[in-house]
């Protein structure tokens, strides 16, 4: 995956599936990618030769400082 961009108070992510992607394995990748690492799904683009380009995006956590207890 690559890296994402902060923008705000989102942090985007872009993933590409390869044409041979069901739409069906395509909806379970990203089902888990929310459930498990907060993604929510924010734009589709799907190209010709049936790949598609994806943009994750979850709300930005605060950064922890090291020796900080909350």
């Amino acid at each position: 995956m690559n890296e994402g961009v902060i923008d705000g108070d989102w942090e985007y992510r872009p993933l590409r599936l390869p044409p041979g992607v069901s739409r069906r394995t395509a909806t379970t990748q990203l089902a888990i990618h929310a459930e498990f690492a907060g993604w929510e799904l924010s734009r589709t683009l799907l190209y010709g030769d049936g790949s598609r380009k994806v943009w994750l995006r979850r709300k930005r956590q605060p950064a922890l400082l090291p020796g900080l207890i909350t």
